[in-house]
This record gives structure tokens, C-alpha cells and sequence, in this order.
């Protein structure tokens, strides 16, 4: 199960969501997700937990709790949604 995690603090490390959510059960991964420029947190990661249960006890456990000093916001990560336009926002042009 893919989990969505945010509001997290920029000191938040990889290892420190590892840490938070493998009190719960197996998980394969855990990103925080860093600017591509800078470097720095873009403030949300994701977690992959081994199966569906394990990562619903840990959105229930987790959900609303501090994480250095941030209180978390932990669901289920949707799929991105594609309805990005072209061309810097303007709709596609009919041909």
C-alpha cells in the first residue's frame, strides 16, 4: 500500500519516516520528497507498506500525530491525476 505523507518538518529524513512507520508492520519504502534544485524537503513523502493492513494501521496510527515538531498528515496516496494541460496552461488547439 502506498502512503501519502505530509506536512512534514524539513529536518524529516528518510530514515526518520522509516523509523515512524515500521512500528506498524513490514514496509518496502520510504521518500521524502527533496527538491530537484535546492536540494532541500519539499515538506511530503511517500511510504510503501508490505500490504494493505499493515498501512491502514499506520494512517489510523499515524494520521494527526507530531513528527519533529509537525503534525502529520497521513492517507492513502491517489493516483496522479493527468489532466495537466500543454503549452504552459492554454488548452490544446483543434486541428
Amino acid at each position: 500500500m502506498n502512503i501519502y505523507v505530509g506536512n512534514l518538518s524539513r529536518d524529516v529524513t528518510d530514515d526518520d519516516l522509516k523509523q515512524a512507520f515500521e512500528t506498524f508492520g513490514e514496509l518496502t519504502s520510504a521518500n521524502v520528497i527533496k527538491d530537484k534544485f535546492s536540494g532541500e524537503s519539499r515538506g511530503f513523502g511517500f511510504v510503501e507498506m508490505a500490504s494493505k493492513d499493515v498501512g491502514q494501521s499506520a494512517i489510523e496510527g499515524l494520521n494527526g500525530t507530531e513528527l519533529k515538531g509537525q503534525s502529520l498528515n497521513v492517507n492513502e496516496a491517489r493516483a496522479r491525476s493527468d489532466n495537466r494541460r500543454d503549452g504552459g496552461g492554454r488548452p490544446p488547439r483543434n486541428q
